[in-house]
């Protein structure tokens, strides 16, 4: 994944007002966004409403030698809006972001280029022109917006990135599940996500030519990092790490971002092996999401999180609602980066299975956003919801061999009340992210065109 933003900036101001103030100007706004240190600043200049469109011009032609995620028009004062739409016209498929400057105290009086004149012009008629844009504004005396603004390129950068990403499926419709399949078409119209699938024994043949070196440095890797509750034998570990590399040349040649696998229906039931050590160390070796049951669907969504907040977002399942809270865990594993002391397993068997190698490592606590994609009645929605999630209570699976093992879980206290929840939520599967990225998934399904519940 590429997490370098482009934006494309052009100031506006109107052709009465003192060139050199919205100069000035143009050089504060442009100093402002170029701090954004993950960010590349395409600087087209000043345009004002002269009658030829001399200025207007220059900037599109400045523009068209870059590539940008988003284009930032900064209102610098007041400017006609037939000028403004001169140069965004040619860009309408492209994300905006309309942000007006503000005024100044000067000896004692208040001086302004009314920039708010220009913005509440131009503001409507972008709407009316169903442009993809968002509006700032700044205010004498208060900070810029700058954090909302980095957070609405960061969701324009996501939104074109996702149309260069590939993520790979084993197998498809694990246990015949219905709220993890997705529809190929719109997946790729909508989202821009190309789902590549490929087959079991695919896999399989790949683990018969590993070598043998390889399975021995990861395995030294589980030995040396991960915390074993009993005596582990040698055989799954290295069954686990064999399968991982397998699957990681299937990540390598194909560049896949994400991976979603076939469990109960193929791993556990064609080779008799639980896949949770898997997972983790295709999260630690490749540094991608990871999700099983052929969670197309979740796994998007891990993808869409990992652009937008950087985080290797992990999965859970729903067990329990409580009163104002809901206790999601996961009967498989958790990546290393969010458990709270390291990876930790416990040897156990569980159903069919006589051996299984159950990560049950406790899980990072704090302010959570939790989403997930869904597709309904032809149409993507994002499900989100937040809350602070804590270390939960003593709790087990039913069915595990004692001493049952406590899978890794959080206990999460909603901010909205519980049923309202559970009336609109989506799957059995959600997507965990740490910190208040609400608004990110919101800008990020404003530029696609989805819908938040």
């Amino acid at each position: 994944m590429d997490f370098t933003k482009k934006v494309g900036f052009v100031a506006l101001g109107e052709i009465n007002t003192p060139i050199e103030k919205l100069w000035e100007k143009h050089d504060m706004a442009l100093a402002a966004i170029k701090g954004f240190d993950d960010c590349e600043v395409y600087d087209a200049g000043l345009v004002i409403d002269d009658p030829k469109y001399k200025y207007a011009d220059a900037a599109i032609k400045k523009l068209k030698k870059q590539e940008f995620d988003v284009l930032l028009l900064c209102v610098c004062g007041w400017i006609p809006t037939h000028a403004v739409i001169r140069v965004t016209d040619e860009y309408r498929h492209t994300p905006m972001i309309l942000w007006g400057l503000c005024g100044w105290i000067e000896n004692g009086k208040m001086i302004t280029t009314a920039e708010q004149a220009g913005t509440t012009a131009i503001r409507p008629t972008f709407q009316e022109m169903h442009y993809t844009f968002k509006y700032f504004y700044n205010v004498i005396g208060e900070e810029m917006p700058l954090e909302g603004i980095h957070k609405y390129i960061t969701a324009a950068h996501a939104a074109k990135e996702l149309r260069h990403i590939h993520m790979g499926t084993m197998g498809y419709r694990d246990m015949l599940l219905y709220g993890t399949m997705f529809e190929g078409f719109s997946m790729r119209r909508d989202i821009g996500l190309e789902v590549e699938t490929f087959e079991m024994l695919e896999m399989t043949q790949y683990a018969k030519k590993v070598k043998k070196a390889d399975i021995e440095e990861v395995v030294k890797y589980m030995k040396e990092n991960w915390k074993f509750n009993y005596p582990c034998d040698d055989e799954p570990m290295y069954a686990a790490a064999r399968y991982a590399l397998a699957i990681g040349k299937k990540i390598e040649e194909r560049g896949w971002e994400a991976v979603t696998l076939n469990d109960v229906d193929g791993f556990k039931k064609l080779c008799g092996f639980p896949p949770a050590p898997i997972f983790v160390i295709l999260m630690a070796k490749y540094g991608i999401p990871t999700t099983p049951e052929n969670d197309v669907m979740g796994n998007a969504t891990q993808v869409i999180a990992k652009l937008l907040t950087g985080q290797i977002a992990h999965y859970m399942e729903y067990y329990e609602f409580g009163k104002d809270t809901v206790l999601i865990g996961d009967p498989d594993y958790v990546p290393e980066c969010v458990t709270d002391g390291g990876v930790q397993i416990h040897p156990a068997a569980f159903g069919l299975l006589s051996t299984s190698l159950v990560n049950v490592s406790k899980v990072k606590t704090g302010f959570v956003t939790n989403v997930r994609l869904i597709y309904t009645d032809g149409k993507y929605k994002l499900h989100m919801y937040q809350g602070d999630a804590v270390a939960p209570e003593n709790w087990n699976e039913y069915g595990w061999d004692d001493p049952a093992p406590q899978l890794c879980s959080l206990r999460v206290k909603l901010t909205t009340p519980v049923e309202e929840f559970a009336q609109k939520v989506g799957c059995q599967h959600v997507i965990v992210t740490y910190g208040d990225n609400k608004e990110l998934f919101e800008d990020f399904a404003q530029i696609l065109g989805i819908e938040v519940i």
